[in-house]
Formats: structure tokens, sequence, C-alpha cells
């Protein structure tokens, strides 16, 4: 058991050199302006099973050069997926988007709603769940202080702390299933057809509704068989051919 585990050590430390190397050349053919060969290293790194928010988006930057749109804008994507809050990749992204013909708007959030929204996406659904714990806990203790305490002030002052607490033990609760079902519902593609006619229907013979083309963003709503459903930003609705989209999920 201990040489397996020596072996698995070593064949890691040798699978991370290699990938190491490999990253340094793609980098060094990027810079090169050899970007198509760039890409091939940088994918063998992909097929080993690596990732991570600086391969993509080298990987993204040297596919924009070449004016490949939907993977340009794929990878970064994937990229920003592993690094939200990096500015060079939502700015790079940005650009690559701009290459993208459909110009679709997006029905903003309103009054109570995009408020409600807001808040649930302050924190994660696992932050949410340890606020409520930490709620919970804290009012178990003020109220044994309530029932224990003699003097009407204390009694009042747990009384009232206590019952905060557990309001918002169960508020965070609330907002810990809100933020797991709105993370669930999230499941991006990119469109990679050069065009793709969507449908009404999932069949070929079914009223076309719209055409997308290559890099457009999409939210993937179901399945069925060979096709997705999709939601557009403007909430517009449709059936895909599940070949001419890649889920941002798709690790």
């Amino acid at each position: 058991m201990r040489i397996l585990t020596i072996m698995i050590f070593c064949f890691s430390i040798f699978g991370f050199s290699q990938n190491t190397q490999l990253f340094e050349e793609a980098n060094a053919l990027y810079n090169n302006g050899k970007y198509a060969e760039a890409i091939d290293k940088y994918e063998v790194i992909l097929k080993s099973d690596v990732h991570s928010a600086e391969l993509y988006f080298n990987l993204a930057n040297a596919n924009y050069k070449l004016n490949n749109i939907a993977p340009s804008v794929y990878y970064y994507e994937k990229a920003l997926l592993l690094d939200p809050k990096d500015k060079e990749i939502k700015n790079n992204l940005a650009f690559a988007q701009n290459m993208t013909i459909d110009a679709i708007d997006k029905v903003p959030d309103v009054g109570f709603s995009r408020i409600i929204k807001n808040l649930v996406n302050t924190f994660s659904a696992d932050i949410w769940a340890t606020i409520a714990i930490f709620g919970v806990f804290i009012f178990v203790i003020l109220f044994l202080l309530y029932h224990f305490a003699q003097a009407t002030s204390r009694k009042r002052l747990a009384f009232v702390i206590s019952t905060i607490c557990l309001f918002m033990a169960c508020v965070s609760v609330a907002m810990a299933f809100q933020k797991t079902r709105l993370d669930n519902r999230d499941n991006p593609a990119i469109v990679f057809a050069q065009e793709s006619r969507v449908k009404a229907d999932p069949n070929t013979s079914s009223e076309e509704v719209f055409r997308l083309h290559e890099g457009t963003k999409v939210q993937v709503l179901d399945n069925y068989q060979d096709w997705s459903k999709i939601q557009l930003s403007d909430n517009s609705i449709g059936w895909i051919r599940a070949q001419d989209i890649k889920l941002l999920s798709d690790f």
C-alpha cells in the first residue's frame, strides 16, 4: 500500500512537471505569434484534467488572436468562473463579446425582485447556512439566559435579542435555499455553431422562432434527446440542437 502511494505521488509530480513545461512552451509560442500551435499545447494540458483560470485565460487569448469567436468567449467565461473578480478577464471577455453578431437586450430585475436577488447573491449558500446555525446558537444561549435571569431588564433584553437572532436565522435559511435554487438554475452555455436555428419545439419540423450565432451566451433550461431548451437574456425561449452549444459547467 505504501509503495502504491509513493508511485501515485511520483506520477503526480511527473504530470505536474510535464504540464508546467507544456504551459511554458505554449506561452512562448503565443508570444511568438504562433497562436494555433499555442492552442494545441494548452489543449493537451486540459486533456490531463488540469483546470485553472490562467490556463483558460491564455487559451481564450490565443483564440481571440485568431478571431475564433465562440472558443474565445467560452474560455474567457470559464476563466471567469474560476476567478470571478479578475478585471483583466472581464475586460477581455467584453472585447470578445463585441465580435458576436447577436445583440440581445438584457431584461433587468426591478423593484423588490432586484433587492431580494442582490441580497441572496451577497453570500454563498454555505455562508448563509453558517449564519443560520450561528443565529440559532445565539438564540439558544439567550433563551437560557432569559429563562434563568431574575432581573426584569435582563429578561427583556435577552428576549428581544434572542427573537432578533431567531428571525435572522430563519431569514438566512430562506436565503440559503433561494441561493441554492438560483445556482441550480444557472446553467450557461455558449453557442458554437456559426448559425443555429432555434425551434419552438424539439424537432426539425417545428417552427423557427429565431436564429443564434457563434459566441452567444444562453441559459440551458432543459434537455430532450439531442435538443436543449434555452433562454436568452431578453427571456426569449426556444429549442436548439445540443451539439450547437457547449456548457460552461463542463470541466
